[in-house]
């Protein structure tokens, strides 16, 4: 799926009434996904048990 058709499908998925501020936040979730996706398929990133680390190093915070 490309990414304009990915976005299609988000902002499809969202009420009609979600604010733009809202629909940005969620295309920069996307993105964020799948960079990740794309750094875990090249071998990049962090193992999942220190990625868990430090997720709750924040959750703490």
């Amino acid at each position: 799926m490309s990414s304009r058709e990915m976005v299609i499908e988000l902002v499809n998925r969202l009420p009609a009434d979600t604010p733009l501020d809202e629909i940005a936040r969620e295309i920069e979730l996307l993105v964020g996904i799948e960079k990740a996706r794309w750094q875990a398929r090249r071998g990049e990133g962090i193992p999942a048990g220190d990625a868990r680390k430090l997720v709750e190093t924040w959750a703490s915070k």
